[in-house]
């Protein structure tokens, strides 16, 4: 019975997470430049936030699945 009220929750959390970084984005619509190494990127503040959040959630899953198989081999 816990099992199905935690899932519930989580999937509360990740929804309201969801509609935050929605919101976020959506109001960040104005043009910034970026320097990205050489480059000087103009682009919505909306698509930097996005791309940044893209960004760090590749690294929390690449970091989460190496700490997981780190635990399996040991």
């Amino acid at each position: 019975m816990l099992k199905g009220t935690a899932n519930k929750l989580k999937i509360v959390a990740i929804a309201v997470i969801a509609l935050v970084v929605v919101v976020v984005v959506l109001q960040n619509t104005q043009s910034v430049e970026t320097k990205l190494l050489f480059l000087k990127v103009t682009m919505p503040n909306a698509a930097l936030l996005f791309g940044t959040l893209v960004v760090g959630f590749a690294i929390g899953v690449l970091t989460a699945g190496h700490i997981i198989s780190r635990a399996k081999r040991d």
